[in-house]
């Protein structure tokens, strides 16, 4: 075991006497600020944007490319202008936040916290977010119900008063109240769709139906609050 570092997360340890000591200073903040509280912005993404957030983090999967090449299974974290690739210890918990999740680290992957440790077998608890903008006599989600996804309800909130339409409807498409008829246009408004779980078979977006006339403005943002159950691996 290395002795001029933490035993965890691999922080530097200041040497007595050691010249120019911000610089191992300045290593272990920024380690301790990729790690701290980690936020993954996706666990999937084979390559970074264009114009990475400054200090937003990514785990690199499996083939990955780009400036990622290399670094499979290791962190990256963009920090002043370059990312710091840091190696991860099974344990690890983060918020997946382009799939609305709690991951665990398994040593290999990102898998469910509640996955069975032998083969990641698991029930995961996920929420798909999304803000609509409201126009014509119906709008639906760039979101979809996850295939194999038992949906205990969906959430709105009206963002922007909606105009045009009196109130509306939240649903699927044949099922257009499925979540709640006649909801609130006013800014504020709110609806807690919450059905008995129900499994959807196919991805399926979510449907806001103009109610007395057609939408002409508003925004509604809508949460699928969604039960999975991943296949286990081999």
């Amino acid at each position: 075991m290395a002795t001029d570092c933490t035993a965890n997360l691999a922080l530097p340890y200041l040497a007595a006497a050691q010249a120019q000591k911000h610089v191992t200073h300045n290593e272990s903040l920024r380690r301790l600020d990729a790690f701290v509280q980690l936020v993954l912005e996706s666990v999937t993404a084979t390559a970074p944007p264009l114009t990475p957030g400054e200090g937003a983090r990514w785990f690199v999967p499996p083939g990955a490319g780009g400036a990622f090449a290399g670094h499979e299974g290791q962190l990256a974290a963009f920090e002043a202008g370059a990312f710091d690739f840091l190696p991860l210890a099974p344990g690890f918990l983060a918020f997946v936040k382009d799939e609305g999740r709690l991951a665990l680290f398994d040593g290999a992957a990102f898998v469910s916290p509640l996955a069975a440790s032998a083969n990641r077998a698991a029930i995961e608890a996920r929420v798909l977010e999304e803000d609509i903008a409201l126009s014509g006599a119906h709008v639906e989600s760039a979101i979809a119900i996850p295939d194999r996804a038992i949906v205990l309800g969906v959430t709105t909130r009206t963002l922007e008063a909606v105009t045009g339409a009196a109130s509306y409807d939240c649903g699927i498409a044949g099922e257009p109240s499925k979540f709640g008829g006649s909801l609130g246009a006013a800014a504020g408004s709110t609806n807690a769709g919450v059905i008995g779980p129900t499994a959807f078979y196919a991805p399926t977006p979510v449907r806001l139906t103009a109610n007395g006339a057609a939408f002409t403005a508003g925004v509604v943002r809508l949460a699928i609050h969604v039960l999975a159950c991943p296949v286990a691996g081999a």
